[in-house]
């Protein structure tokens, strides 16, 4: 192999062990979400900050996926399809130039958010904090009931949003119930997750949330989660800390995916569990796009 194939093996290695494409849909949009809040607040311009907030949230979530999968390989290498997908047990990375991977990853991440601020900064500690810890063998949150939900949903959706906030403001008041929904609609797809993965994390040992209080409990808290979310969602655009114009965007987008036969699968491309699991699709484009929208308007009225 020359020089130029190994650099290439190398570099493809890093960026799936990043598995950039499973995040990148919800980063953008959610910190996004939180900055446009943020410069309402303080009636200020989106500037650079938010593109540098946006790195540092990717980044962020990148370095808990490599951290993941580099302690998950030794498990991955047990099914075909997860040890084609971990750059680890392919054999396009060893464990320790993920790990030195990983650890340049975490300095850019550090570095991206203390260009933005002191509060995004402290957000961004303790994102990355969670994100080892999530995985990192000897403590792993995720094994654990409770802390795996905890965990998961505030370094894959709240905290990142709040980064995004306080980029330009530092006063939430009721933003934080905006925060709340977001978290909420990540505790729903870790239960989802769990619950499509029941029968195989209950056959290795494994003591989640799902596997400790059942299927059908889980289930309730899944469901409960989203009508929690929705609920806050509907207070937020009463309470006008979202302007109620902007429920037109995905009320004009919804009737196209009549139109549009979507394939039976969630966003992760496999089987879907339920029904909600074959929305995950559709409201993830109806989100990005109404987010798109907003933050045209938004640069536009302070920039005008």
């Amino acid at each position: 192999m020359t020089y130029v194939q190994l650099l290439s093996t190398k570099t493809r290695g890093v960026l799936r062990l990043t598995r950039w494409k499973e995040f990148v849909p919800f980063v953008i949009p959610l910190t996004a979400f939180g900055a446009i809040l943020g410069a309402t607040d303080k009636q200020v311009s989106l500037d650079w900050r938010l593109a540098v907030t946006i790195l540092a949230n990717m980044a962020a979530v990148a370095y808990a996926f490599m951290i993941n999968d580099i302690e998950d390989a030794p498990d991955d290498a047990m099914e075909a399809h997860r040890a084609a997908r971990n750059a680890i047990t392919n054999g396009e990375l060893t464990p320790r130039q993920g790990w030195a991977a990983s650890g340049i990853v975490a300095a850019i991440t550090f570095l991206l958010y203390a260009l933005v601020g002191v509060w995004p900064f402290i957000i961004g500690v303790l994102t990355m904090a969670l994100s080892h810890f999530y995985s990192w063998k000897p403590i792993r949150l995720k094994a654990w009931p409770v802390t795996d939900i905890l965990s998961h949903s505030l370094m894959l959706s709240g905290l990142l949003f709040l980064a995004g906030f306080f980029a330009y403001s530092s006063t939430p008041g009721l933003v934080w119930v905006v925060a709340l929904a977001a978290t909420l609609i990540s505790v729903y797809g870790q239960l989802y997750n769990q619950l499509r993965d029941y029968e195989m994390d209950k056959a290795a040992g494994l003591k989640n949330t799902a596997i400790m209080v059942g299927k059908r409990n889980a289930k309730v808290l899944m469901y409960s989660s989203v009508v929690m979310a929705a609920a806050m969602m509907v207070y937020a655009l009463w309470m006008q800390v979202i302007p109620l114009w902007l429920l037109s965007v995905p009320l004009l987008v919804l009737p196209i995916f009549y139109f549009i036969r979507m394939p039976a699968k969630d966003a992760r491309g496999t089987q879907s569990e339920d029904i909600t699991g074959s929305a995950q699709v559709p409201m993830l484009v109806i989100v990005n796009i109404t987010i798109a929208v907003w933050l045209i308007v938004t640069m536009i009225s302070y920039n005008s």
